[in-house]
């Protein structure tokens, strides 16, 4: 199993009371698999996503990440080696060109130079998008073109689970049937684990399990 819930509590105090943003959780989600985690805002389902991602820990119960606790994990090697998030607004940088934007994951890595332009050349090609682009800045790019950079960004990773944040959130129909086909191709032809929050029932269709979030639990 790639990530593994036991019953994940996380809760947080708010003005007037604690809040239980979730509930209890308990999941197993395998490689080979496109998820997708629905419910209304509030739901507690991006939260949930974040401490998969290990930006939090849960307050309660465990979550395993390939068979580690995120607690033992060091939180920085988890986003770098075993998970990569894509969020709904891109987060590339933007006096960073697309080729250098692909790249930074490998910077981190200190791979070398060479290897890491021509490991981001082949990501680029993996989402789609021209060698014109390579030299191209995010503020010259559609919507749709970003989130393509940033799954690229995400590839170049090397990770084998991608959490994905409302990937089409800002994006149109045409794009975002572009953005789930990607996806949806990683977890079954590169056997990864694909989770998206999302509240695009077209969304949801495509997954291969769509699992329903309120009030923290699972319905």
């Amino acid at each position: 199993m790639s990530i593994v819930l036991q019953d994940a509590s996380y809760s947080y105090q708010g003005k007037y009371q604690t809040v239980r943003a979730v509930d209890g959780v308990s999941y197993a989600f395998e490689y080979g698999k496109l998820y997708a985690i629905v419910g209304k805002s509030g739901s507690g389902k991006t939260t949930l996503l974040s401490l998969m991602a290990g930006l939090d820990l849960p307050t309660e119960g465990e979550i395993l990440v390939e068979g580690k606790s995120t607690r033992e994990w060091d939180r920085n090697a988890l986003r770098r080696d075993a998970v990569s998030v894509i969020y709904q607004n891109y987060n590339l940088f933007p006096l960073l060109t697309v080729s250098e934007n692909i790249q930074y994951p490998l910077t981190l890595k200190k791979t070398p130079k060479k290897e890491a332009k021509e490991l981001a050349k082949k990501m680029r090609e993996r989402v789609e998008l021209p060698e014109s682009y390579d030299n191209r800045l995010p503020s010259h790019l559609s919507g749709g073109e970003q989130q393509r950079v940033a799954i690229a960004r995400a590839l170049a990773q090397g990770c084998k689970i991608i959490l994905a944040d409302e990937p089409t959130g800002n994006l149109d129909t045409a794009n975002t049937q572009n953005i789930v086909r990607i996806l949806r191709d990683l977890a079954h032809e590169d056997a990864c684990t694909v989770i998206i929050v999302t509240h695009d029932t077209a969304v949801a269709d495509q997954a291969d399990e769509v699992l329903q979030m309120k009030d923290g639990r699972w319905v």
